[in-house]
């Protein structure tokens, strides 16, 4: 339970510093606390059932307030972690948790990490050897167990943890003698593929679905994961020539044209994994992050106005389907195009997006191109990607957005990452509750009390049963014991027992409420409020 968890996460000025800009630290300041024993001595958990301090206060509303805010982690080829496979353990273990402190810093919640670049894992599997993107070496033990590692300091920050999957892909090289013996790839050769300079499993084998899905559940069932994530790479984006599975489609294709059975056979791989993952879990979540253009309005009258390429006709990839299937939790899709971009403007594919899951219960993100800043000349200004999260406002539906990614999240070029926060981070955001039907929310916390703390002001709560994290809300003034609060006012969303807030005022008078949510985000109605006169430190 979240209350037995000892953590202590500070995220200090001086941490910030060293990642970001100091234009972006203005206006930072909460200090989460996982509680210390002194804490937590007498204060039994609050049971389900326990009369609300509170009753009849509402649970604060889903609002605009509520966001996804995320960066990918790219692990293939060392793009954002780890940067060099040559570097001992504890230096790349000290690099990960750099990244996670600039997603704090950013007052971002989720991560998606990448765990399985190349039929390989980033943990101990028995299908899949270790990755030779860790220690240079497919299949070298790199001595302790990757996954649990980021999972632990992801989740001490109160990240979301997205465990990001590549299903069919093999290797970035052609040949299947470089990689490791306990490779399927090695033990089935006739489930491969050479296609352009890399390998690829054939899609169209049932063996194929069976090894991602025996991958996926493997790590669904042994860690604490909160979703498991699919980028863009279904079938391999078109290069020379044609795939070469004419003799799995001989075999396999039932009599439909090739283009469908190729969309068939991972429209069953989507809906199997997600039938599969919920019933082994039902609080672990299923999004995909596919290519931004499903198809162009010249192709099929319910396109979207672009000339791109189109995942439904080249990568075999119908995410129409999936989303009006109920099939994903989420939807990423990577709108990596300028607003106005003559080919596919980004306008007018946020708008697109939004009418395909209105209705649906489908969490739409954006997946924005952090890595094209400073490209041309549009990506040079660096409010590019901030005027797309003000476009996004005008859409209710986007519900957030996932940066590609880290390394340019961390290098702040042009100032893109300080203005983004400057403009829109600012403060922290909890995401918005999954669809209805999935979880409820724990019983509100109880006993809340606040105390001028050096600097800042302490506030601390008795927890409640089943609680994975904690929102804190401060307001002006002295407010009643029991009120309603605004999603606005959020100043900490934390796992743990108290938080301490250093950006308090020295002289001013503020209330603070706090609630309690469960894994997917449904929030408890507050407690009774504590009122404190912050002092000078």
């Amino acid at each position: 339970m979240a209350w037995r968890v000892r953590t202590r996460i500070r995220v200090t000025a001086a941490a910030m510093t060293a990642t970001l800009s100091a234009g972006a630290l203005a206006g930072c300041g909460v200090a989460a606390l996982g509680g210390t024993d002194d804490d937590r001595a007498g204060r039994a958990p609050v049971p389900a059932g326990a009369r609300a301090e509170c009753p009849g206060t509402p649970a604060p509303r889903d609002s605009k307030a509520r966001q996804v805010r995320g960066m990918w982690i790219a692990t293939v080829a060392g793009i954002d972690w780890p940067k060099d496979t040559a570097h001992p353990a504890e230096r790349q273990r000290a690099e990960f948790v750099k990244l996670l402190d600039t997603a704090k810093a950013m007052n971002m919640n989720a991560v998606f990490v990448q765990i399985r670049p190349n039929s390989d894992a980033f943990y101990p599997s028995p299908y899949e050897p270790w990755s030779q993107w860790i220690t240079g070496t497919q299949g070298k033990d790199p001595g302790y167990d990757v996954l649990a590692f980021m999972l632990k300091e992801a989740h001490e920050r109160n990240l979301e943890f997205h465990a990001w999957f590549n299903p069919y892909r093999v290797s970035r090289q052609g040949d299947l003698d470089k990689l490791a013996p306990n490779s399927p790839a090695r033990q089935h050769p006739d489930w491969v593929r050479k296609y352009g300079k890399g390998l690829w499993y054939d899609p169209g084998l049932p063996q194929v679905r069976d090894l991602t899905t025996r991958a996926v559940l493997d790590v669904v069932r042994k860690y604490d994961i909160d979703a498991v994530h699919f980028d863009d790479y279904f079938y391999p984006y078109p290069e020379d020539g044609d795939f070469p599975d004419a003799a799995t489609y001989k075999t396999h294709g039932g009599g439909l044209g090739k283009a469908d059975w190729r969309r068939r056979n991972v429209d069953t791989l989507v809906e199997s994994l997600s039938d599969q993952i919920h019933r082994t879990k039902p609080w672990v979540r299923f999004g995909i992050s596919p290519f931004g253009v499903w198809r162009n309005k010249s192709t099929d009258p319910a396109g979207s106005a672009t000339r791109a390429l189109q995942s439904y006709d080249d990568i075999y990839a119908d995410t129409r389907t999936w989303i009006r299937e109920g099939w994903l939790d989420y939807v990423t899709p990577q709108l990596y195009w300028p607003i106005g971009d003559e080919r596919a403007d980004y306008a007018t594919l946020a708008e697109w997006w939004s009418r395909q899951v209105e209705g649906t219960g489908v969490q739409l993100t954006i997946g924005q191109a952090a890595y094209r800043v400073g490209q041309d000349d549009t990506w040079k200004k660096p409010a590019e990607l901030s005027r797309h999260l003000t476009l996004n406002a005008r859409h209710p539906q986007v519900r957030g957005d996932v940066f590609f990614s880290a390394t340019d999240i961390v290098s702040d070029r042009r100032g893109f990452a300080d203005r983004l926060r400057r403009d829109h981070y600012a403060a922290p955001a909890i995401p918005p509750p999954a669809r209805d039907g999935a979880g409820k929310a724990p019983p509100p916390v109880q006993d809340v009390a606040a105390g001028a703390d050096g600097g800042g002001v302490r506030v601390r709560w008795r927890p409640s049963e089943g609680a994975a994290s904690y929102a804190v809300y401060r307001v002006g003034g002295r407010r009643p014991g029991c009120a309603p609060v605004d999603p606005s006012a959020l100043v900490a969303d934390v796992r743990g027992g108290a938080i301490i807030d250093p950006s308090a005022k020295p002289g001013r008078t503020y209330t603070y409420y706090v609630t309690a949510l469960d894994r997917l985000h449904h929030e408890s109605a507050p407690a009774r409020g504590a009122t404190v006169t912050a002092t000078g430190g």
